[in-house]
């Protein structure tokens, strides 16, 4: 199973998990209770829910870079061009915009 903390302007907002059944998204309780929270995206809205999908939620692989960059990625760290989970961990650290990806590990947990 892959985890990656996903954060909102330097705010742990919530996990996203791969395992055999498919890609999940749930929004940390702590983020949710803050007053000023906001959505990481207009399809994730603000909830105690968890998401699921069988593919990578488009919004999470808008975020992995694309062309030339990409390949790039790809050749430097030895990733499956099929595995986006793996390439979202390595290059989505520090995105453009709000929402950054932080492997499990880089947290210390």
């Amino acid at each position: 199973m892959k985890v990656a903390k996903v954060y909102m302007h330097d705010t742990w907002a919530g996990v996203l998990t791969e395992d055999e059944d498919g890609y999940h998204f749930q929004y940390e309780e702590s983020y949710l209770k803050k007053p000023d929270s906001e959505a990481i995206s207009v399809t994730f809205p603000l909830a105690p829910d968890q998401y699921d999908s069988k593919v990578l939620f488009p919004f999470f692989d808008g975020l992995i870079p694309e062309g030339w960059l990409l390949d790039i990625a790809q050749k430097n760290w030895k990733l499956n061009p099929r595995d986006r989970m793996s390439i979202l961990l390595k290059t989505c650290y520090d995105c453009i915009g709000a929402v950054s990806i932080r492997s499990q590990e880089e947290n210390g947990k």
